[in-house]
């Protein structure tokens, strides 16, 4: 694999950030949304968790980043091998996150493992946009694939609110 430009790099990046996003504000916002509904000790309250996601996607900005620094390093390209190595890294972080968690918490096994399996779903899809943007000759294509599974992401999010 040759080497990379910055601005390349911070193209697939952000590109990764926002596919990880759009599948963020499904995963909480529509799929998990009913285990946030009840107030529990653990979780913050509405009003104050919504003021704080910009946070919570800046911690996503930092594992996608480490996700392209891995798959740079260990020379990983393409969407399927980003993928899986996504989904990899993402079950070993997740499950160590969530087993923590669980050992010093009062959090619901039920939101535990919505996370870890929503969140491992997240990093296979980072890796599989930092494949893809590492194997291609331009971005493009990318962009609107991204785009389009960030709107139908959002649209999906909104719509299961409101069922």
């Amino acid at each position: 694999m040759e080497k990379r430009s910055f601005w390349r790099l911070t193209g697939i990046t952000l590109l990764a950030w926002l596919s990880v996003i759009g599948f963020d504000f499904l995963l909480h916002a529509g799929i998990l949304a009913g285990l946030y509904a009840d107030p529990h000790p653990f979780l913050l309250p509405p009003e104050r968790a919504f003021v704080l996601i910009p946070v919570g996607y800046l911690a996503f900005l930092l594992l996608v980043i480490l996700v392209l620094w891995l798959m740079v390093r260990l020379k990983i390209s393409g969407w399927q091998s980003g993928f899986i190595f996504g989904l990899q890294l993402g079950a070993l972080i997740w499950a160590a996150f969530t087993i923590s968690l669980i050992s010093i918490s009062t959090a619901p096994l039920t939101l535990m493992g919505g996370w870890f399996i929503g969140q491992t779903i997240e990093t296979g899809i980072a890796g599989l946009v930092v494949g893809a943007g590492l194997a291609a000759d331009k971005l493009r294509k990318i962009l609107i694939w991204v785009l389009l599974f960030s709107i139908a992401a959002f649209v999906i999010g909104i719509l299961l609110q409101n069922i």
